[in-house]
């Protein structure tokens, strides 16, 4: 355990990512000038015809870590909740979700599902172990309901911050572009490569991770936050 946690790349996820492939997929490419978040400006290489322009290097790093932090999570039975509000995209990241064997909500979020979650599903649930929003505004430009419940429920989040977003209550936040499909395809191949090594890593040493077919039902045999039919 300890060999695991000590080694900064025990998943060899970090090859994963290479500017190369984060600019060819467009994610250098932030918002309008005028739509800049504050918060965002530290992740800026600059701005070119009125466009923010994000710093890939950046990016990059954020990302490493976030995939290394989603590896270890998922090498222990972590159960993962793939988010986006944005009807553009909703299907790559529900395929992504559904490859990865994990689970997606693309649509409404019904405000309470993580805060009150046993009077909305008449019993206990479990909740998500990571979130990943591969959008955190919703369709009308406002941060998604999500990311508050899941900061108060203190789940932990992985987020792409576009240069209109507030990136302060994402646990590991990754600037980049959120609204471009090439862009989200390669996120999503990311998150999936990544969560399916680790699964292989857990059944190769053979972790005890206590998860089975029941784990992600409440005990009113209702589906858990998150479900694949979300």
């Amino acid at each position: 355990e300890d060999i695991i946690l000590n080694d900064p790349d025990y998943f060899k996820v970090r090859d994963f990512v290479t500017t190369k492939r984060l600019f060819d997929a467009r994610v250098h490419f932030g918002h309008a000038v005028g739509c800049r978040n504050p918060h965002m400006v530290p992740y800026l290489f600059g701005s070119r015809v009125g466009t923010d322009i994000i710093d890939l290097e950046q990016t990059k790093t954020l990302m490493q870590d976030a995939l290394n932090f989603l590896a270890h999570v998922v090498y222990r039975g972590g159960l993962i909740l793939f988010i986006t509000k944005s009807k553009q995209n909703m299907f790559i990241v529900e395929k992504a979700a559904r490859d990865a064997g994990e689970y997606s909500h693309c649509r409404y979020w019904k405000g309470g599902i993580m805060t009150n979650s046993e009077k909305i599903f008449k019993g206990m649930v479990r909740l998500p172990d990571v979130m990943i929003f591969l959008n955190t505004m919703n369709s009308v430009m406002e941060q998604h309901v999500a990311v508050v419940e899941s900061s108060k429920s203190l789940v932990p989040t992985i987020g792409v911050v576009d240069t209109n977003c507030d990136p302060r209550l994402i646990s590991y936040p990754i600037p980049g572009n959120d609204d471009t499909p090439q862009s989200i395809q390669l996120y999503c191949d990311l998150f999936r490569d990544t969560i399916l090594r680790a699964k292989e890593y857990s059944k190769r040493d053979n972790v005890n991770d206590g998860k089975d077919d029941t784990a992600d039902v409440n005990l009113t045999g209702k589906a858990s936050v998150g479900s694949p039919t979300s």
